[in-house]
């Protein structure tokens, strides 16, 4: 038998073996894929709840020279329930901040990563605050107008990634956005409680809500 003849017997041999590997691990892979769609499907899970307990208010004022600057800094207390029963959940990342008006006012603040447990309940305290932030004109008319009346209705908003966990399986990561409403009489001090100088809480438990993708 020549050397050609040999080599095309050995790649004869090779090629079914290889077709075998290739077709096995793409059946793994596919059996895989399968598994986790169904038990998603089954499971259903449902998104985290979060509830914004409390705020309380360090500062929140508009110095007007040479332009309009906000000046705040709340203390934030927030809670997030798993409401599943046989899912945890990874939080990988969770930043958290305030909008007014539509503009946000203060800068993003992280929530460190935790993971969650079947119907767990997991209570965040942290500081959000933006120092010399411009504010439009129009913005700072309404903040006037709102003094007036002694409250301002603020927006909480939550941005991050999660991830599920099935038993052993973990899903990949999933963004969430929620917002909460915060409607805190700052300057009607006698409506909180007053904590330290210059320090008043105000109780809110508000539902906080996903925001569309």
């Amino acid at each position: 038998m020549t050397i050609k003849e040999c080599s095309l017997t050995s790649s004869r041999k090779i090629l079914p073996i290889i077709k075998f590997l290739f077709v096995t691990l793409l059946l793994i892979f596919f059996g895989i894929l399968t598994a986790i769609f169904l038990v998603w499907v089954i499971l259903q899970p449902s998104k985290p709840c979060f509830i914004l307990q409390d705020a309380t208010v360090f500062n929140f004022n508009v110095s007007r020279n040479p332009v309009n600057l906000l000046n705040s800094t709340f203390n934030i207390t927030l809670s997030s329930q798993n409401p599943n029963d046989k899912i945890g959940i990874y939080y990988d990342r969770l930043n958290v901040y305030a909008s007014y008006m539509s503009q946000q006012i203060t800068l993003r603040t992280s929530i460190p990563p935790t993971y969650q447990g079947h119907k767990e309940v997991n209570v965040w305290s942290s500081i959000v605050a933006g120092n010399f932030i411009p504010v439009a004109p129009d913005i700072a008319l309404h903040l006037d107008q709102d003094q007036t009346t002694g409250a301002i209705m603020l927006m909480l908003h939550l941005d991050g990634q999660i991830r599920w966990k099935f038993g052993t399986l973990i899903t990949g990561k999933y963004h969430l956005r929620a917002m909460c409403p915060a409607y805190i009489k700052v300057w009607k001090s006698a409506a909180g409680v007053i904590v330290g100088k210059n320090a008043v809480e105000y109780r809110l438990i508000r539902t906080c809500m996903y925001e569309e993708e």
